[in-house]
């Protein structure tokens, strides 16, 4: 069963949230063709510092970064290199903090200068499976509900989910329970209840939906090489529905 937080716990995950949110805009703001993904890690951690807050992935399983960047083809999880990015790359920014002791997690998908159409395409559809299932997060509905409703919305669109990760609860910890599956049946999994707090990220593939670990150990990337998008919010069950929890003001 998932923890449940009161209000004040959740207007402290708020403040989590927002601050994750506003340096991954600062972050996402710098990209472009030939900076490294170290270099945007070591500016993350620049900007955890100013703020006062912790970073949450720093460390986690062994993790080396502050923020995962994933690179086209790595879905997730991908870690900072000295590899420059390239015109028409896409890349994924999924970052957290700790603020409090309580964790947000949060990540979006960006071009790199400009990029192909089907690029932009599935970039589109991941960000509004995100909205989609953000939508189905209220009182009441299931876990199920959410990743069947990403799953219709991203199959029909031509794309695929990834079905070996999943978002997940999140509080003091990280990951907590339940999982989020992007995809499922309706009226299956936990039923939410108010002061749930649970991390929605569509992983939405091109080709094939089977992962491999990538070469540097902690990235999974798409094991037919098709390109991949990532979008991801902290959201709070509440009276009024699923609130975004990582906005930036």
């Amino acid at each position: 069963m998932s923890f449940i937080k009161n209000p004040k716990e959740i207007d402290l995950m708020r403040v989590s949230g927002e601050i994750a949110a506003r340096i991954l805009q600062e972050v996402a703001s710098s990209v472009e063709p030939g900076k490294t993904t170290v270099e945007l890690d070591n500016y993350a951690r620049e900007l955890i510092q100013k703020n006062g807050v912790k970073p949450a992935f720093l460390n986690y399983q062994g993790f080396p970064g502050v923020m995962c960047t994933s690179v086209n083809d790595v879905v997730v999880h991908g870690a900072p290199s000295n590899t420059n990015l390239n015109e028409g790359d896409i890349l994924s920014l999924d970052f957290g903090v700790i603020y409090k002791d309580w964790y947000s997690d949060t990540a979006i998908t960006m071009p790199v200068g400009e990029v192909s159409h089907e690029a932009k395409r599935i970039m589109s559809v991941t960000k509004r499976a995100l909205r989609l299932g953000i939508n189905k997060a209220k009182i009441g509905a299931t876990t199920g509900d959410i990743g069947n409703t990403i799953q219709r919305f991203v199959e029909r669109e031509g794309y695929s989910v990834v079905r070996e990760l999943v978002g997940h609860g999140i509080g003091k910890n990280l990951h907590e329970e339940p999982n989020v599956p992007n995809y499922g049946s309706r009226k299956s999994g936990e039923q939410l209840r108010e002061g749930m707090v649970i991390a929605i990220e569509p992983m939405v593939v091109a080709g094939e939906p089977t992962l491999k670990l990538d070469n540097d150990g902690f990235g999974y990337k798409t094991q037919d090489n098709s390109l991949t998008a990532h979008f991801e919010h902290t959201v709070a069950i509440t009276k009024n529905g699923g609130v975004v929890l990582t906005e930036s003001k």
